[in-house]
């Protein structure tokens, strides 16, 4: 069985025939590479490396290689997974759809702990098949819901990338997007260009552009002027990691955003799927926040920016406050304050 997303032009995860069809994100805009994998190790490489990113994406590409692992251990008795299990789980820390969709895995696996070889692959396989077809379908309620919050003739602004590259399909932030302009409400989407590596500009940008919606590209700092002309009525953003009082993890810059957006009355928006919810971790104080490499920050695609030896910070997340936040919108509905009451009732747990 082969899955791929329905976003209209893009497909970035496929499985077919036990090989992993990723779109290779670090190469976009310039060029569109689709890297094939048939082992778990390189797929973990994958993750770390960003040929994948996206919370969502991350989960599903990391229970397709828990398949490709048990896949390459099919003429053997029984099946060792332990330290795979582990290896992806190390491969991006604060994306805790990771360690939910490894999880769903593990449960698989022990239901089926007394068959064959062969029939638990195939259990394998059609969990992690199952993780990415209801990640879309999620994607979709949730676009019909965070599109019902926003006005007609409203101008957005989005951070990061949280669309069919970021996902299964559709995407999270612009799936909301992507209903709302179908429904004729927003006619002008802005993408914050997100540093350092770009994901607005070299992702989202290239999303939306290639479905005929309307985007405008913004550089970190115009934000707060965009925001003063007082056209821009919703931010809308993913998320990584969400805590059980409501304070959300997502990609460096958020916070600022969410700043922003409270001084000039501009509501703000998270959309995620229930296993971006970590009820185990009260507040945000308590998210793990990825540290990367400063090189990152130092240099701009292979081209050194700042002076030879120069420090650099650079964190991969940072973490907003439930008081910054309007609305988050999952696939079980709209989410409003007092968050953490609202999160309890309506989050599995």
């Amino acid at each position: 069985m082969s899955i791929s997303n329905t976003a209209n032009n893009v497909c970035a995860i496929a499985f077919d025939n036990f090989t992993l069809t990723l779109l290779d994100q670090r190469a976009l805009p310039q060029q569109e590479i689709y890297i094939d994998y048939t082992d778990a190790h390189t797929v973990a490489l994958a993750i770390t490396d960003m040929v994948v990113r996206g919370a969502p994406a991350i989960g599903i590409t990391a229970a397709y290689g828990i398949v490709l692992a048990a896949y390459s251990q099919r003429d053997q008795p029984t099946l060792d997974l332990s330290p795979v299990f582990e290896q992806l789980s190390n491969s991006r820390p604060t994306a805790v759809n990771l360690f939910w969709a490894l999880e769903k895995m593990k449960q698989t696996l022990n239901d089926c702990e007394h068959v064959s070889t062969s029939q638990k692959i195939e259990a394998l396989l059609a969990q992690a098949q199952n993780i990415h077809q209801q990640d879309i379908v999620n994607n979709q309620i949730m676009g019909k819901l965070g599109a019902s919050l926003i006005e007609h003739d409203s101008e957005v602004y989005t951070h990061c990338n949280a669309g069919a590259l970021a996902t299964g399909g559709f995407g999270t932030a612009l799936g909301v997007i992507r209903c709302a302009v179908s429904e004729g409400k927003v006619n002008q989407v802005y993408a914050g260009e997100t540093r350092p590596w770009l994901q607005g500009a070299r992702l989202t940008a290239w999303e939306l552009m290639r479905d005929n919606i309307p985007v405008c590209l913004s550089s970190e700092g115009a934000a707060g002027q965009l925001l003063r002309k007082g056209n821009i009525k919703w931010i809308i953003v993913g998320a990584d990691r969400i805590a059980a009082n409501g304070d959300v993890a997502n990609k460096i810059g958020t916070y600022n955003l969410a700043v922003l957006a409270k001084h000039h009355n501009v509501k703000f928006m998270v959309v995620a799927p229930c296993s971006t919810f970590d009820l185990n971790i009260h507040n945000g104080h308590d998210i793990p926040i990825e540290d990367r490499a400063a090189s990152e920050l130092t240099h701009l695609q292979g081209a050194q920016i700042a002076p030879e030896n120069c420090a650099a910070i650079n964190p991969s997340f940072d973490v907003t406050p439930n008081e910054l936040i309007d609305a988050i919108i999952c696939e079980k509905g709209i989410l409003r304050p007092p968050f953490s009451q609202n999160i309890l009732n309506t989050i599995p747990h």
